[in-house]
């Protein structure tokens, strides 16, 4: 990319140059991007390969699972190139893309959270309608416009980057691509180039957030007022699940906006790394929250690793019959 006399040909990430440790923070990158692929991958195999699976909850598990391997793949492989391969260097179009899917994966999380919290409210709020309501077709359509958004959003975003003049070698302070980070190494004030992303966070952090936290609110009233216990222990599960992917993704945005707003002043280092646990563990934690807690694929995991078979409900009903 030319710009006047200057050919900008890359970027340099200098996030890391500070630290000491790198080769180990890159190791335990490395390690987290590598159960993140695993657990992710599991639970798309599970699940695709299973038709009884193939219901509107498990269709939205899918959906955040190929969202964390987006997302995390985005950031991860620029941070484990930087850290163990020892290459600063990005190329310009690389890092766009990098920045596009990072951005991409964060808005169709956040999404993909909010149609999980208004699933749970049909199935427990509207048990009987719940099969009519949410159909596969019409998750499908959903998570579809969902991303579709997302590509639009995102797109302003890539826009507004490649339209920016960089007029020397740009230098990212940061751990990898993302739109903060590339508008700062520009030759421009950064200040006016913040306030659509500013306002789009707001929107998702001040307006989903709080949407998915009456849900669950509105869910745990419902849950209260049922008399039988081991309905109510499996919707407490089933909530609870969902409610800790949701602190896991929200939880370290919400601490740093809290930080900013009280004055507290973070340094490089405390920012990168603020920035690495809200990029790495909600994918960490999604699909071992869903292993372990759900007992469908609980069962199709013990089936596939242990050899246990796995007996249909309306069977073990007819051999509970034939016995009594």
């Amino acid at each position: 990319m030319a710009i006047g006399n200057y050919t900008l040909n890359g970027f340099i990430i200098t996030g890391f140059d500070h630290l000491q440790n790198q080769k180990l923070l890159g190791f335990l990158i490395l390690c987290s991007y590598m159960l993140i692929l695993l657990g992710n991958g599991i639970n798309l195999c599970i699940i695709s390969t299973d038709r009884h699976l193939h219901k509107p909850m498990y269709i939205l598990i899918c959906n955040l699972a190929v969202i964390d391997i987006m997302f995390s793949t985005s950031c991860s492989t620029t941070m484990i190139s930087v850290l163990l391969a020892e290459i600063k260097t990005i190329s310009y179009y690389s890092c766009i893309s990098s920045m596009y899917f990072y951005h991409l994966g964060d808005f169709t999380i956040c999404m993909a959270l909010t149609l999980m919290a208004v699933d749970r409210l049909i199935a427990i709020m509207l048990p009987l309608r719940y099969h009519s309501i949410v159909t596969n077709s019409r998750t499908c359509l959903l998570i579809f416009l969902t991303w579709l958004i997302g590509f639009g959003v995102v797109a302003l975003f890539a826009s507004v980057i490649d339209s920016v003049p960089y007029c020397r070698q740009p230098v990212i302070k940061y751990a990898f691509c993302d739109h903060p980070s590339l508008i700062r190494a520009a030759c421009v004030d950064p200040e006016p180039y913040f306030f659509v992303p500013v306002m789009i966070s707001m929107w998702l952090l001040g307006g989903q957030f709080p949407f998915i936290m009456c849900t669950y609110a509105v869910l745990a009233y419902s849950v209260s007022k049922l008399s039988n216990n081991s309905s109510k222990k499996q919707m407490i599960n089933t909530c609870l699940s969902h409610l800790i992917v949701l602190l896991s993704y929200y939880a370290p945005k919400l601490v740093s906006i809290l930080l900013t707003r009280i004055g507290v002043v973070l340094n490089l280092t405390e920012r990168n790394a603020v920035l690495i646990v809200a990029s790495l563990i909600p994918p960490l934690i999604n699909p071992t929250v869903y292993c372990t807690r759900t007992k469908e694929i609980r069962k199709r995991l013990a089936h596939v690793f242990l050899g246990k078979k796995i007996v249909p409900h309306h069977l073990k009903i007819i051999s509970i019959a034939l016995i009594s």
